[in-house]
């Protein structure tokens, strides 16, 4: 099958201190957040200006795919849309719609399952087409790339320059947490549900093998729900503490559920996580994400021309290769829908 464009489709965040308050409202729309929470989380922005970095970070990306997919002899033009700011998912459909696009294929920045991090990419997609109505271009929806051996082997090489100067540190996997109706929720029934927590689960195997760690946690962060609600846990500050209570002198932080440095990175590991460690005595180091690195790139374009050209599917792990979607319909009936 041909295609037309690729839709590089991502969460957004605002870019000046004006924003951050509508962007925040966008976000948490329709969930009961009030507001002293949205002006706590605010100022973590406004910390650094105003200013996300995820924009910037995905729009350097885009210019890495945009020169792999030249490399590769594909004449593929990229489009850039955001879930919750500006450049908005339904403005660039429109945009490509008028640019006489029929059929395109969707990169979603998030490597892993679930509600928010796949399915809602899927409803991202039908609300921006229902926007645009009848000439809206078909859209692909590419698969999950978390076992891909192009994004383990990113998190890996940083996670041993992490460790470099941290002897004996313990290796600390994190991701967003979520609740946990919400990850039972995630995959279809038969398979028992999780999806989301069970692939990062594997993906940090995954990393830790190929760096050649033995020992190591899976912890969880940026939980932003009311007490009353249950959380995956333990939280990476908490479990600094622990680990400090066990003796432990180091910790080197990969942040393996995160495709780019954006703000849930650098506040709440870079600073919140950090200052922990510090205030303990303990050294601290977080590994970088994959976004700068060649093989994202190099990855991003596998995955398209896995629809182009038939290339070879490649994965790590027995996972199914989910996350395929056309026009936003759900890979599986029923899977990762949001709890209630």
């Amino acid at each position: 099958m041909s295609y037309d464009a690729l839709l590089w489709l991502s969460f957004g965040g605002p870019e000046g201190p004006d924003e951050v308050m509508p962007f925040l409202e966008n976000v948490t729309r329709g969930r009961g957040v009030p507001p002293q929470r949205l002006a706590e989380v605010a100022e973590h922005y406004q910390h650094f200006g105003g200013v996300s970095p995820i924009n910037r970070l995905n729009r350097e990306a885009i210019a890495a795919v945009e020169k792999e997919l030249a490399a590769h002899g594909i004449d593929l033009p990229v489009y850039f849309g955001n879930r919750n700011w500006r450049p908005m998912a339904e403005d660039t459909v429109a945009r490509m719609a008028a640019d006489g696009v029929r059929r395109a294929l969707v990169f979603p920045t998030s490597a892993y399952g679930g509600y928010s991090a796949c399915r809602q990419y899927d409803e991202d997609i039908e609300r921006a087409r229902a926007a645009v109505g009848d000439n809206a271009p078909e859209l692909t929806k590419l698969r999950q790339f978390f076992d891909h051996p192009l994004f383990v082997s990113s998190f890996a090489d940083a996670v041993r320059a992490a460790h470099q100067g941290l002897d004996g540190a313990r290796t600390v996997f994190t991701a967003h947490s979520v609740p946990d109706s919400a990850d039972k929720a995630a995959g279809p029934p038969e398979e028992g549900g999780r999806r989301y927590s069970r692939q990062i689960a594997e993906a940090a195997r995954l990393v830790a093998a190929e760096a050649g760690i033995a020992e190591y946690d899976v912890v969880w962060q940026s939980r932003s729900g009311p007490p009353r609600i249950p959380w995956l846990e333990p939280d990476i500050v908490d479990h600094i503490g622990t680990l400090h209570a066990r003796g432990v002198k180091s910790v080197v932080v990969c942040p393996v559920g995160f495709v780019s440095d954006h703000l849930e990175v650098v506040w709440d590991l870079d600073n919140e996580a950090a200052e922990r460690a510090a205030r303990l005595g303990m050294g601290f180091a977080r590994a970088a994400t994959p976004n700068a690195d060649p093989r994202f790139a190099e990855l991003v374009v596998e995955l398209v021309r896995e629809h182009l050209a038939d290339a070879p599917v490649r994965k790590l792990s027995g996972f199914p290769a989910a996350g395929c979607t056309v026009d936003g319909a759900p890979c599986a009936i029923g899977c990762c829908r949001p709890a209630r």
